[in-house]
């Protein structure tokens, strides 16, 4: 495949998976996303419309760059992920996008091995990590299927 078309696509394909589970994370969790009180008080308030005016912003053109950079680094395993069936292209896919982006992540969050280790307990409550796997679990399989089905 293309890297271009490849790389377009990816891009495409991240950021719909992205903003879909973003949606659906904020309506069933947004006592982690929004109010004075909230869990992740480290991230911006989306009920704070200066902050939710600057993420508004900043949302789209940091989605395209990431899947561009995602993508690129795909670009040596192309030629394998053809030969693959659907069923393995997609455990490949959501495994990469919940392990490399989520688990593995080198940036400490409270959902990752990172934060295990760095970051202060009254972050690592198990009922609000829970709420934040939700949306890497629904982006990573949206991920998974779109990107197994239509990359290759």
């Amino acid at each position: 495949m293309d890297y271009l078309v490849f790389s377009f696509w990816f891009i495409v394909i991240h950021t719909g998976a992205y903003t879909a589970a973003g949606v659906i994370a904020l309506k069933l969790s947004k006592d982690i996303y929004e109010g004075k009180n909230r869990y992740a008080d480290f991230i911006r308030d989306m009920s704070d419309p200066e902050e939710s005016k600057h993420v508004q912003k900043l949302f789209l053109p940091a989605q395209l760059v990431r899947g561009l950079l995602m993508s690129i680094v795909l670009y040596p395993v192309l030629g394998l992920m053809g030969d693959l069936s659907f069923g393995l292209r997609f455990f490949f896919f959501a495994g990469l996008m919940f392990i490399y982006t989520e688990i593995s992540s080198a940036v400490p969050f409270p959902t990752n091995i990172e934060g295990f280790v760095y970051m202060k307990q009254r972050y690592l409550k198990t009922g609000p990590i829970w709420k934040f796997w939700l949306e890497i679990i629904i982006y990573s399989v949206l991920f998974g299927l779109l990107a197994g089905a239509l990359l290759f």
